[in-house]
């Protein structure tokens, strides 16, 4: 279960070698600023040009200059940053992604044609190959009690050690509008989160989430 191969499609990330050796796709998450240290410098100079400390930018992005971009970062092709976007550092963002206007990233990995368009927050997360999370859903990275995230699933219960998590992401996951994450979330592949959702824990992957307890499976 939470095997990293049932949720991500690595070979849709620049940030692939992350993972090799981890149990769980949240292990990640504490190594994301010093793998961007590492493999910047390495990255393509024909693709990729340094715009900072620690920021390497694609050639061919587009990032419109109300955006605000710390270090360490990575931005890929054809992705566009829009106005006023702020990402604080600590974020893989693949090609041919849109992070939007007013959206907030934070010690996140973006695989490649993900897309949080519109007042999004994601932080420590993980937001799997062509997920898109609709405008103002945010993830949830710290309990209310700032106790440790743990992952519940139906009959168990993984601690992740991690003060701060709040989401994975599935490939094709489709988060709606005005949706919570809550710390600990795991969306399984290809499912699908109702608008004004609060999401707590584990769905399946192939699933409607239209509430807690009221959560059916997508017919082929």
């Amino acid at each position: 279960m939470f095997e990293i191969s049932e949720y991500l499609d690595l070979s849709h990330t620049i940030a692939a070698p992350l993972f090799e050796g981890k149990n769980y796709p949240w292990e990640v998450l504490s190594g994301i600023s010093d793998f961007i240290k590492e493999i910047g410098p390495t990255l393509d100079p024909e693709i990729y040009e340094k715009r900072g400390e620690d920021i390497w930018i694609a050639k061919s992005a587009t990032v419109f200059d109300t955006a605000y971009i710390k270090g360490p970062c990575i931005i890929g092709p054809e992705t566009e940053v829009r106005q006023c976007a702020f990402i604080r550092g600590s974020a893989i963002v693949g090609t041919h992604c849109v992070v939007g206007n007013s959206t907030e990233l934070k010690n996140v990995i973006l695989f490649d044609n993900v897309q949080v368009p519109h007042y999004n927050y994601v932080g420590d997360s993980v937001l799997g190959y062509k997920s898109h999370m609709g405008a103002g859903s945010i993830t949830s990275n710290v309990k209310s009690d700032k106790t440790l995230v743990h992952v519940k699933y139906e009959g168990g219960d993984i601690p992740t050690g991690l003060k701060k998590f709040a989401a994975i992401l599935g490939d094709n996951v489709e988060v709606g509008c005005g949706s919570v994450l809550n710390p600990g979330t795991v969306i399984g592949r290809g499912s699908r989160i109702y608008p004004l959702s609060m999401v707590r824990g584990t769905v399946a992957p192939k699933s409607i989430y239209k509430k807690a307890g009221e959560i059916v499976t997508i017919e082929e």
